[in-house]
């Protein structure tokens, strides 16, 4: 079962990401105050970005799981991750655009604050089921729930950057810059957790089976 499911290399999981933004799009076509045509804009350049590296950077040989990670929860905890990494790349763009609008335009700063926030409120429930999904899988693989890996540490970091946003959204409504901001650093972050940790020789540890 493990050598069909298309997410055991980052050939893979790119492709998984492009595959994710359709129906993600359909979803907030349904959530969002926005222009459905600005809408298929963003996915489209969301899709250009994750489906590039897969087209010519990443090798896309058929690499198997280890031994050890052949359990059901693979399946589960990648696709969580990659439906809340997604939902998280969305909400970016909104925030992207709420930080270079005019100061003038207040109502349009706080449509797209509004829009990242609808985002990451769909996203962070997957990026939460993703960090412990994980924890039960590192137990049952590696014998412990938590090793402190560079990719479950960044992942805890990710988490954490977007738990203080749904804070800052909640304690200070109205400061849409303050929410732009730790939006657009949530998917720092989560760009580190995907391709810097994973691939930089400086990150080694257990999740590096993946580059």
């Amino acid at each position: 079962m493990f050598k069909i499911l298309p997410m055991q290399n980052m050939f893979e999981v790119f492709l998984f990401l492009g595959f994710c933004i359709w129906p993600i799009h359909l979803i907030s076509r349904n959530i969002l105050d926005a222009n459905h045509s600005v809408l298929m804009m963003i996915d489209a350049a969301i899709g250009l970005v994750v489906l590039f590296p897969a087209g010519f950077i990443f090798n896309h040989h058929p690499q198997f799981l280890p031994p050890a990670l052949q359990y059901w929860l693979f399946g589960p905890h990648v696709a969580a991750y990659m439906a809340a990494y997604i939902f998280s790349a969305k909400a970016a763009v909104f925030a992207a655009g709420g930080l270079t609008l005019p100061s003038c335009k207040k109502d349009s700063g706080r449509k797209m604050a509004d829009s990242g926030y609808r985002l990451i409120a769909l996203g962070f429930p997957f990026l939460t089921l993703g960090l412990f999904l994980g924890s039960v899988w590192g137990k049952y693989a590696w014998g412990d729930w938590w090793g402190w890996d560079p990719k479950e540490l960044w992942s805890l970091v990710c988490w954490l950057v977007y738990a203080l946003y749904l804070h800052a959204r909640f304690v200070w409504p109205k400061r849409y810059q303050l929410q732009h901001v730790l939006n657009i650093a949530g998917l720092i972050c989560i760009i580190i957790t995907l391709l810097w940790v994973n691939l930089s020789k400086l990150f080694p540890g257990l999740h590096n089976y993946a580059s």
